[in-house]
């Protein structure tokens, strides 16, 4: 195995490469190569492009009796991609690129043929100019005319245009300048209404706030007993007007139990009205009068008596008659002493 990777084989002593026969191929004979296309293309027969780069099987031959300064040839065959037909191009050493030559048109041929021609005309005429100054004048002058002439035609191409063209330019610039105008006004119109809104979202919600804060006081607060209860009847004296209507309700301070059921020892209570308390009387003689003891507590009863019984009678007889009772009681006391 190792032998097969060798740089050079065994020859025998008496090796002999005259005796070895020797093919008798052509020299326009074809060999398969595989390349690319070397330009854009387009297929005569089915209109197909062919774009640069697109690779084939193709045959290769050596063009006879052509040769570049000693450089052979070569002629290469593909076929369409689309109806299979036969397209030749070479090559062509001279300007370093491939010739089209059967079966198919090289695009942008027109334009490299152009370029060449300018080209040659540049060439030329840099030769004629390197030997003759006269040459170069008239090469300027002409020149010089032709531009004249190219302007010329342009203006009159741009004053045709105007006569034939209908556009209003500055009626195009006016309503482009309208149109921007009302584009800001309702750009502003939007921005003063979403102003709006914001500011009535925060004035309503400034609002809410406000109402919140305010139900959170009243509920901290607290709250004051009420003065009028069903209870207060037990604690408070009904004043009345003369006619019997009642004024108002004064509240007292608590009483004890005993006291409800008792009374008051000062008198103060609805009773205190009725009773008169005894007042000892002064009488300072007059001269030429006799004092009579026992006349005396007489009267002084007698006036009692008659005191007592008038806020007696007005407001209750059952109550007037137990206390004349008791007075007549304490008057006959009196008599018996």
């Amino acid at each position: 195995m190792s032998e097969r990777k060798v740089l050079n084989k065994y020859y025998p002593p008496d090796f002999d490469p005259a005796k070895i026969p020797k093919l008798k191929l052509p020299k326009d004979r074809q060999y398969v190569v595989r390349l690319m296309a070397p330009f854009n293309m387009r297929c005569k027969t089915c209109g197909e492009y062919i774009y640069k780069g697109k690779k084939f099987n193709a045959r290769k031959e050596t063009v006879m009796n052509e040769l570049y300064m000693g450089l052979p040839i070569f002629r290469f065959y593909i076929k369409c991609t689309r109806c299979l037909a036969e397209i030749t191009f070479k090559t062509d050493p001279e300007n370093t690129d491939y010739a089209m030559e059967h079966g198919a048109t090289r695009n942008f041929q027109a334009e490299k043929l152009l370029e060449e021609e300018e080209k040659k005309i540049t060439k030329d005429r840099e030769e004629e100019e390197l030997n003759n100054p006269m040459k170069v004048l008239e090469n300027r002058t002409r020149d010089s005319k032709m531009e004249m002439e190219v302007l010329e035609n342009l203006q009159e191409l741009k004053e045709l245009n105007q006569r034939q063209a209908s556009v209003d330019f500055e009626g195009m610039l006016g309503t482009y300048k309208e149109l921007e105008q009302r584009t800001k006004e309702q750009e502003k119109e939007e921005d003063e209404r979403e102003t709006r809104e914001m500011l009535e979202r925060a004035l309503v919600k400034r609002l809410r706030d406000s109402d919140s804060d305010s139900d959170q006081e009243s509920s901290s607060r607290p709250k004051k007993p009420s003065t009028d209860r069903p209870t207060d009847i037990l604690t408070t004296d009904r004043l009345t007007d003369p006619q019997g209507l009642s004024v108002g309700g004064v509240k007292k301070a608590k009483v004890e139990s005993w006291e409800r059921s008792v009374g008051g020892l000062g008198g103060g209570g609805v009773l205190g009205t009725l009773v008169v308390r005894k007042k000892p009387v002064t009488s300072v003689p007059k001269p030429g009068t006799t004092v009579n003891p026992a006349g005396s507590n007489t009267q002084t009863a007698a006036t009692v008596l008659m005191e007592a019984t008038k806020p007696i009678t007005a407001q209750n007889g059952s109550s007037s008659l137990s206390l004349l009772g008791a007075y007549s009681d304490s008057d006959d006391s009196n008599n018996s002493e």
